[in-house]
This record gives structure tokens, sequence and C-alpha cells, in this order.
């Protein structure tokens, strides 16, 4: 079997964010990244080339296939910031209607900037979705 695509690394998560060319998304990472650090209390760490995780879990698949991830994190993308905090709508749906402008996937949750949600709500679905995690994986 394969490994993850996607795996820490030790590059520079400062660095990360200060090669981000849109200024805008460059200042929401930044916001982003002080906002998982204080929920998370973990100090986060380049995932592949463009994700900026904190934690990790570890899961098996029916299949036996097993691994680690990052247990919570965003990236700033050209398009969009996308944010993996789906164990967060899991637990508290009814703040789906509250968040404000964004788009789900699988497992994530995509944001244009900052100013379309509302910040208390997503530091309540951050919060919310590291618990999730904790409580559900054998996280880091």
């Amino acid at each position: 079997m394969t490994g993850n695509k996607t795996a820490p690394t030790e590059a520079s998560v400062k660095s990360f964010i200060a090669s981000v060319d849109n200024a805008r998304r460059r200042e929401d990472a930044e916001t982003l990244l002080a906002l998982f650090k204080k929920v998370s209390g973990l100090e986060a760490k380049m995932w592949g080339p463009s994700i900026i995780g904190f934690g990790s879990y570890h899961y098996t698949y029916d299949s036996g296939r097993e691994g680690d991830m990052l247990m919570t994190g965003f990236s700033p993308r050209k398009a969009n910031l996308v944010l993996y905090v789906s164990g967060g709508f899991k637990t508290k749906p009814e703040l789906r209607d509250k968040l404000g402008k964004y788009k789900t996937g699988k497992s994530c949750l995509y944001i244009n900037k900052l100013a379309d949600v509302d910040m208390a709500v997503l530091e309540e679905l951050i919060t919310a979705d590291i618990a999730y995690m904790r409580e559900t994986y054998d996280t880091a």
C-alpha cells in the first residue's frame, strides 16, 4: 500500500503564508492561523506544500488501509480559503445557517473571504470540529 500524499513537512508556515500572492487571502490566512492556534492549543505545521494543519489523527478504514492526517486546518488557495472542519458541522449542524456565505465539499468548508462569515460562529465551528476529532479518533 502507498502512503498518504498529504504528510507533514518541515516547511515554514510563516514563509508559506508570506508567499501567498493575494493580499486579502494572505491577511485572512494570518487571521486563521491565530484562530486555529488559539482554539486548538497546537502549533501549526505544513502538510504537503499548501495545507496548514494543527494536530493529527490516526484512521483505519474497513479495508484495512490506515494512516495519519491533519486533525484540523486550512489552506489559502487561489480560488478560496479551504477549511478542514467537517466534524464541526457533524456535531453542530445548526451553525450552517449562522455562519454566512460558504460552500461545502465532502470534508471541506470553502470561504471566499473571512469577511463573508461570522467569525464567532467560525470559532464555534472549529471548536466543535476539534472536539469531534478528539472524541472520535486517536489524535496527537
